[in-house]
């Protein structure tokens, strides 16, 4: 469909002509969104999609991310037979080689998990992969993963091949079209400014890759996204290279390498990249490179000339140097934003573009369409930052690192180094003084351990602060200890209809009375999990809502969208107040001691005020690690002095890793572990305590579930001690996998390794089962029952 001006009227704007945008439009036009437009300020591919390298490569840390790459794979082939474009799909698979034992597991780990999530990969020797790539110098190389599904393509062939294809569905593209301004009201889009005329609009897509953040901010939303500096060297032909090659991933040298018109392209994520102000690529920034930096890139040259003995002699064509966003966190971002209705992003896709590209425009557009991704894509929620992640400065520095963690090991418990102490508990001071080892959570700087005397080693195996998390799980077991839990979010739901409100939001039963604490799940009209909170009822018309540290605002801004009709007000109280669980068999002496009497007192899931060394309090009796104690809200400047008197009474501080592994004994499920938007509870094992008498929002939904949904989440016991099981293994019944699991730890009080897990077995309570650790299986037994004090005797008191 071809259109010189700009419609009065679009259902969608997609802002962006990269790869993002145009799969994104396309799957609109899919969708049956015939009017959408594409505006792009200069050219299609302009930017960063041009430039790419273009590789595609299937296995990502879960099950979905992973599923959603498996979708561009099978995109971009089916692209050439509908629209005719050849999109140079070239499957030659890629080759990841290890040089150090950390790099080893970590490639036979992920070895492990495409077997999981159904992605060909297998170990092979050193020998093998010098003769899959015979110009590789392999004399340090001890083993490699061979993946041979994976491949690459033309990014420009497959945003043509995808504009084809959108445009045949009646959408329309417009370049040379500038965006100047977007137009809101009363917090939601309705339209966009442009160089070429004013188009309303009921959403916008923003996939405007480098100049993303600057475009959210037209609308008040917040898109933490920040260009570097990205390098791949060119050679002119060499001897050596005859047709197409595997990719050859050399991440201990932080290389890729693969043939290029009989050369080489050898591409870098050097440990600490180059940030770009912004304001450097203005408008006139189309298919521009950026000057090459000999310097910077040598160390990275140096590795290539020690893997590629051939590069000695070969002839350079260029240093290509190309921007690529990078965010926070090295995840992009998907979805509706916080701030503005209608405004979805599609950006920040940290040089993993092309890959990405066809199944996040899939997800985005369905988002767009039916206010949901085809699956969960938690881990890439628009609404996951913290807003001080926004800061130039701290993106500025977080950035570069996050392009050099592009190849980094993944250890268990390693931390980032930049954009840190962004957000400080109130008893920051004091875990500082206790030799607590942070790390960061939505800004927020969180003790994983104390009693820290030196940097951590990363490892596989079992890790430095072992004998740390052992002692304060011991102390919370036996006498008492206090976790920490002010960073959870925290939503006052005031006025008139607050219980009515909640009654339609919840699925457990919130008319209950005051003095109350209600756990319940949040669902969405499919009956899956949207978040799941804990509730304090205070008074007829208050209530105090608890929700995950990471989860506030996508939390907050859900239950704002739900508010019509209701006379309710929510506020963000998070920074108002600190959290303190007192745990332990000791804890009802310690609130004795303290002046809190009153609170023994207290039945399970029930809140009461008290005052705790002259400060006012407010306890609820429960119990996330399964030992018998309170959760002691108050306000942020009293933390400190209840914090002494609890410690000087004998709770010593715990930490988060200390958490966890009683968490997972006791068998709770975590949300974006355990629980996500393609989990109800039944499969969760928690439909028990959803109420049956009532309506909600998913209460529909989750009655059909229940006629053909089973549980799946299970506990899994290992049997050997010395196993370190992380999370996300494969679990095998004889040669047959039948799930993985979610979280993982080293259970204290039981003496055994044990994570949770989510299996499709019709007879999985007392499995007998094998957990499969970066190659290794390890005999284990799943069973629906916690692996900790199943009853719940210890924590009821």
């Amino acid at each position: 469909m071809t259109q010189t001006s700009l419609p009065a009227h679009a259902s969608v704007v997609v802002i962006g002509g990269g790869i993002m945008g145009c799969s994104t439009l396309y799957h609109l036009a899919q969708m049956g969104v015939g009017d959408a437009i594409l505006i792009e300020r200069n050219k299609l591919t302009s930017g960063t999609t041009w430039h790419s390298a273009a590789q595609v490569r299937a296995l990502r840390h879960s099950q979905n991310l992973t599923r959603m790459i498996q979708y561009s794979v099978d995109l971009y082939s089916r692209l050439e037979t509908e629209t005719g474009q050849n999109v140079g799909w070239i499957q030659k698979g890629s080759l990841s080689v290890a040089t150090s034992e950390g790099r080893l597991t970590h490639i036979r780990r992920q070895e492990a998990l495409a077997h999981a999530y159904g992605v060909t990969a297998q170990s092979i020797s050193a020998d093998e992969a010098k003769a899959r790539w015979p110009l590789m110098n392999a004399d340090d190389v001890i083993g490699a993963v061979w993946s041979p599904d994976d491949g690459r393509v033309s990014p420009s062939d497959v945003c043509a091949g995808l504009v084809k294809g959108a445009k045949r569905l009646g959408a329309t593209i417009f370049e040379d079209t500038g965006v100047t301004g977007i137009l809101t009201e009363n917090g939601r889009v309705r339209g966009v400014e442009t160089t070429q005329g004013t188009v309303t609009c009921d959403a916008i897509a923003l996939c405007a890759g480098l100049w993303s953040r600057e475009i959210g901010a037209m609308a008040g939303a917040e898109v933490p996204a920040l260009a570097c500096e990205h390098f791949y060297l060119l050679t002119k032909p060499i001897d050596g290279i005859a047709g197409n090659m595997p990719t050859l991933s050399d991440h201990d040298s932080h290389l890729y390498i693969r043939d290029d018109s009989g050369g080489l392209l050898v591409g870098c994520f050097e440990p600490m990249g180059k940030p770009i102000a912004p304001g450097v690529l203005d408008e006139s920034f189309e298919f521009g490179l950026l000057p090459e930096d000999w310097d910077h890139f040598e160390p990275m040259m140096l590795n290539a000339l020690h893997r590629l003995p051939a590069l000695e002699t070969a002839e350079v064509k260029m240093l290509l140097n190309g921007p690529e966003s990078f965010t926070p966190d090295g995840m992009f971002m998907l979805g509706e934003t916080a701030e503005t209705k209608g405004l979805f992003l599609g950006c920040g896709l940290n040089s993993v573009g092309i890959a990405s590209g066809g199944g996040a425009g899939m997800n985005l557009a369905h988002c767009i369409v039916h206010g949901r991704t085809a699956y969960d894509l938690g881990e890439a929620d628009a609404k996951r930052f913290a807003p001080v992640f926004n800061s130039l400065e701290h993106l500025m520095a977080r950035a570069p690192e996050i392009l050099g963690t592009h190849y980094e090991i993944a250890y268990p418990g390693r931390q980032l180094a930049t954009a840190r102490n962004l957000r400080a508990l109130p008893l920051e001071k004091e875990y500082r003084a206790a030799g607590a080892y942070f790390g960061q959570f939505y800004g927020w700087e969180r003790p994983l351990y104390f009693g820290k005397t030196t940097e951590p080693e990363m490892t596989f195996g079992t890790p430095d602060w072992s004998d740390n998390v052992a002692a304060e799980v011991k102390a919370a077991h036996e006498s008492a200890a206090i976790f920490d839990a002010s960073p959870f979010g925290k939503i006052e739901v005031e006025g008139p209809d607050a219980e009515a409100f909640l009654q339609h939001v919840c699925a457990s039963n919130m008319a209950k009375a005051p003095g109350s604490a209600i756990y319940t799940a949040v669902l969405n009209e499919r009956g899956t999990y949207e978040s799941d909170i804990t509730a304090h009822r205070i008074t007829d018309t208050h209530y105090r809502l608890f929700t995950g540290t990471n989860a506030i605002r996508r939390d907050l801004a859900w239950f704002q969208r739900h508010t019509n009709g209701f006379d309710v007000t929510l506020t963000d109280s998070t920074e108002d107040y600190a959290v303190l669980g007192l745990m332990g068999p000791d804890a009802a002496r310690i609130v004795t001691e303290t002046g809190a009497e009153c609170l023994t007192e207290l039945g399970y899931f029930k809140v009461g005020p008290a005052h705790i060394a002259g400060c006012h309090v407010r306890a609820v009796r429960m119990s996330y690690v399964g030992e018998a104690g309170w959760e002691i809200t108050m306000k942020a400047e009293n933390a400190a002095p209840v914090y002494r008197a609890l410690t000087k009474a004998g709770a010593p501080p715990a930490g988060l890793f200390a958490q966890t592994s009683m968490r997972i004994e006791k068998g709770f499920a975590a949300f974006g572990h355990e629980l996500d938007t393609d989990t109800s509870p039944v499969e969760a094992g928690l439909d028990m305590l959803v109420a049956k008498t009532k309506r909600f929002v998913g209460s529909e939904a989750l009655a059909q579930r229940r006629e053909t949904a089973k549980r799946r989440l299970v506990t899994v016991v290992l049997a050997d001690e010395t196993a370190v099981p992380l999370g996300h293994e494969p679990i095998y019944a004889g040669e047959r996998i039948v799930g993985h699991t979610t979280s993982a730890s080293f259970g204290y009080r039981i003496g055994k390794p044990v994570a949770l897990a989510s299996v499709g077995m019709d007879d999985a309570d007392h499995a007998e089962v094998e957990v499969d650790i970066a190659g290794v299986r390890f005999a284990a037994r799943l069973q629906y029952a916690c692996a900790f004090d199943p009853a719940g005797h210890r924590m009821k008191g």
